[in-house]
């Protein structure tokens, strides 16, 4: 079991999906979790986004099981945001240990019609709410020569994807911008890595657009009919992941004793099999 007692962990994204299962667990495991989202809609993102009862729901299961919590609405894409919430984490915890960079949103469009906004909410929100949040702890972790930065990724992040450029190219630049961390912070103990997680059963995969886009003779499709598209891009036959099987490969990375760093682990349900 892992032990984060006296640590401090901050996962964006937190609200729902992903982000609380990673939340829960690093709170399990005895740490103080900073939980933040954005908890609004973002006029491109056509499936509906969390809200502040998501990210309250969040810290309300953290308590229940006896965890320490700190929340807060922050959109990952205002630096000045940001980095305020850092500074409220140095005042009142006087360190942060760990960084999952788990906020993130996806639209479909083919490159032709692609409008800017599109482009720069996805690429905004994933890419540079990446950069912005791991710029800001850096001070902070270096100070305590001790760091755990994971950046999650996607198998949009090792291909290309049809109509998703700009989500493809957001999570291919997570990887490179990981990378290229991790050879600047080893010296302070500090490691960086990524998680590329296939489909995910949260409301970003599972919602009527993406049912509609991937069941196009359906007039009404579900997730069972959704589940079965899915189930055939993986030599398991599974459609998709829990959270869970996520946050393992996140809590990996983060109880490892500094010896894994720039490295990108994938949970991808063997769609990576014909991959070199």
């Amino acid at each position: 079991m892992t032990d984060l007692t006296g640590k401090v962990a901050w996962v964006t994204g937190a609200a729902r999906g992903q982000g609380r299962s990673h939340a829960l667990a690093l709170a399990a495991a005895g740490a103080h979790v900073v939980v933040t989202d954005i908890a609004a809609p973002v006029d491109t993102i056509a499936y509906p986004m969390s809200d502040p009862n998501d990210l309250a729901e969040t810290a309300r299961e953290i308590k229940s099981t006896g965890g320490s919590v700190t929340s807060a609405q922050v959109d990952v894409r205002d630096r000045a945001a940001v980095n305020g919430l850092v500074s409220r984490i140095r005042d009142e915890r006087r360190r942060l240990d760990i960084l999952v960079c788990n906020a993130g949103v996806c639209s479909f469009e083919p490159v032709e019609s692609l409008t800017h906004q599109q482009w720069a909410d996805v690429i905004d929100t994933n890419l540079t709410g990446t950069f912005n949040c791991a710029q800001a702890v850096l001070t902070l972790m270096k100070e305590n020569r001790f760091g755990r930065i994971v950046g999650i990724s996607s198998g949009a992040g090792r291909g290309g994807m049809l109509h998703l450029s700009h989500y493809a190219a957001s999570k291919w630049g997570i990887i490179g911008f990981i990378k290229s961390l991790a050879l600047e912070v080893g010296a302070y103990g500090i490691t960086a890595n990524v998680v590329c997680p296939a489909s995910v059963a949260t409301p970003m995969v599972l919602n009527t657009a993406t049912m509609k886009r991937f069941c196009p003779t359906i007039e009404h499709p579900t997730q069972d009919d959704l589940a079965q598209v899915f189930a055939g891009w993986s030599p398991l036959g599974v459609p998709w992941l829990a959270p869970a099987d996520v946050t393992r490969a996140v809590m990996y990375l983060v109880d490892d004793p500094g010896v894994i760093t720039g490295t990108v682990v994938e949970v991808s349900l063997g769609t990576n099999a014909t991959r070199q």
